[in-house]
């Protein structure tokens, strides 16, 4: 099934900080009007998930969580962009959650194939990152230890 979002790849990719202000603006102008758009409010909540900065990622997903729950006909491009969201802010569980919701809707899906290759590689990479700590850990600990053992 063919779809228009773009691969996982590009989640790297942040909108200009002028391109986001023209979405915040828009979502603003119709919040203050008390009628936000589905559309404005989805596309302010995809830049801010495309951001660099933690917290527009916590918003982005916030903003997308009240368009699931609210518009059932929004939830599949919702999926993607919360599985997004989570694997920036480095929550891969619930990347996962997200993403395997969509794969059970969409088993062909290239951009959740794609981001479940990037939650693995990234779960894998910091899982090797941990086990070096420990383990570097206990070398100290070791070698610490011998040298105490040997001024006793």
């Amino acid at each position: 099934m063919p779809t228009e979002l773009p691969y996982a790849a590009d989640a790297e990719v942040s909108l200009s900080y002028d391109e986001l202000d023209v979405l915040r603006r828009q979502y603003e102008k119709e919040l203050a009007q008390s009628h936000v758009t589905v559309q404005s409010k989805f596309n302010y909540a995809w830049g801010l998930v495309k951001s660099p900065m933690r917290e527009h990622q916590v918003e982005g997903v916030r903003l997308l969580q009240e368009i699931y729950r609210a518009e059932p006909g929004r939830r599949r491009e919702c999926l993607y962009y919360l599985a997004l969201g989570h694997y920036k802010m480095g929550n891969y569980e619930e990347a996962r959650r997200f993403n395997s919701l969509l794969r059970e809707k969409e088993p062909t899906n290239m951009q959740a194939s794609s981001l479940e290759q990037l939650i693995d590689d990234r779960v894998k990479r910091e899982g090797y990152i941990g086990m070096a700590l420990v383990g570097g850990a206990a070398a100290i600990g070791t070698i610490l230890l011998a040298g105490l053992i040997r001024h006793s």
